[in-house]
């Protein structure tokens, strides 16, 4: 049999989100495998996962400030990657939200790419960007929306090198059939359950946690709980937003500011609920709550259609949260109100949760990745981790 050989694609290194977070489950699927980034900065206490591997980065490590303004540099990233050298591999996986399934490869190889989204700054989301950066208008905002015009045409073209995508959630899987006319099989990342300990005691507060920037919409929560002066709410997380959100505060609102692990966990355990009200690709935080047998107040959009079961789901379980239909705080309090009308079992929310699994995930991808391979399939090794999945349906449509 030849010899396979397995690259692996990430788009920056920079901290560890939820992008890293499939890419660790990758490389501790394919060991073995090389590792290539635009860029690589990620501290040493992050580096675990990547399993000593030495990333073979592109010519944009090398520019003055990459290390902080990086972003800047993404009208040369198409270029970037299109350089690495992926000929001598067999298989090549992309992990991309933005521009690493552009890499070049030819008829003799299968590339696979894992797309958290297809870059949301220049697709459906360009003129949420622009306002946001302060680019409406004047020169900065006609060169902005030229490269931006640009992307959009290559990031088509390299779509067309890509033999599956496999999409974070059925929200992401419509956005790639829009953007590229494309199909896409679902595969839910990876969420560590044995991280996240079940708690059937609950207190009597309600918690949210994120980073505080506008589209993550914190403030309505802020400002429904305002009104509702009987209810605590402890928001936690730090961001270039937060001296605006501390502004809508009442006395029955807690800033923590940024916390790590082990507080984020310790709430999320203890909470009577969480409340959401980002439109997310995924949304990983909703998990992690109901895998502490925590239920949600969820907003109606994006991944926590698939993350959340409400009264009365389609499926026949039950619920593990409820949702609100518009992002205004009045749809807040009317979904705090209608939440405690109900009764949630903490053992139902993981039971729910253990559905989006870290051996959930390599499961699915084997299968998929296999299954592209049938002539000289690839070994990837089995992730041992413990699972009780009482919840094995299919969500993706």
């Amino acid at each position: 049999m030849v010899e396979q050989r397995v690259a692996i694609v990430h788009e920056w290194l920079i901290t560890l989100g939820g992008s890293e977070k499939v890419l660790v489950e990758l490389l501790a699927m394919f060991p073995e495998a090389d590792l290539f980034a635009v860029v690589d900065f990620l501290p040493a206490e992050h580096r675990a996962g990547l399993r000593g591997k030495s990333v073979k980065t592109s010519f944009i490590q090398c520019l003055p400030f990459a290390a902080r303004r990086y972003k800047a540099y993404l009208p040369l990233m198409p270029i970037a990657v299109e350089q690495f050298d992926l000929s001598s591999y067999n298989l090549v996986i992309s992990s991309s939200h933005a521009v690493a399934k552009g890499v070049l490869t030819g008829p003799n190889q299968t590339h696979i790419c894992y797309c958290h989204s297809p870059i949301r700054y220049a697709w459906d989301l360009q003129h949420q960007y622009l306002r946001e950066s302060g680019l409406t208008r004047g020169i900065k905002s006609h060169l902005a929306r030229l490269v931006l015009h640009y992307l959009r045409i290559w990031d088509v073209r390299s779509a067309a090198g890509v033999d599956l995508f496999i999409a974070n959630s059925a929200y992401i899987a419509r956005r790639i059939r829009k953007a590229y006319r494309r199909e896409a099989v679902v595969v839910h990342p990876p969420v560590d359950m044995e991280a996240f300990s079940l708690q059937n005691h609950k207190e009597n507060f309600y918690v949210t946690a994120s980073r505080m920037v506008s589209y993550k919409r914190i403030d309505i929560i802020i400002e429904a709980f305002a009104k509702m002066p009987g209810r605590r709410l402890v928001v936690i997380g730090d961001g270039p937003d937060r001296e605006k959100l501390r502004a809508l505060g009442a006395e029955n609102i807690t800033f923590l500011g940024y916390q790590n692990d082990t507080v984020l966990k310790s709430h999320l355990q203890r909470a009577r609920g969480f409340v959401f009200a980002a439109e997310e690709d995924f949304g990983i935080l909703p998990v992690e709550a109901q895998a502490c047998g925590t239920p949600v107040i969820a907003y109606a959009a994006g991944g926590a259609l698939e993350t959340v079961l409400p009264a009365g789901n389609s499926l026949g379980l039950p619920a593990t949260g409820v949702f609100f239909a518009e992002q205004t705080p009045a749809a807040v309090c009317a979904a705090v109100t209608r939440f405690e009308s109900l009764r949630f079992d903490p053992q139902n929310c993981r039971a729910w949760a253990e559905r989006f699994s870290r051996m959930a995930f390599a499961e699915a991808m084997r299968a998929q990745i296999m299954a592209m391979l049938p002539a000289a399939p690839i070994s990837a090794r089995p992730v041992s981790v413990k699972s009780t999945n009482r919840y094995d349906v299919d969500l993706a449509g």
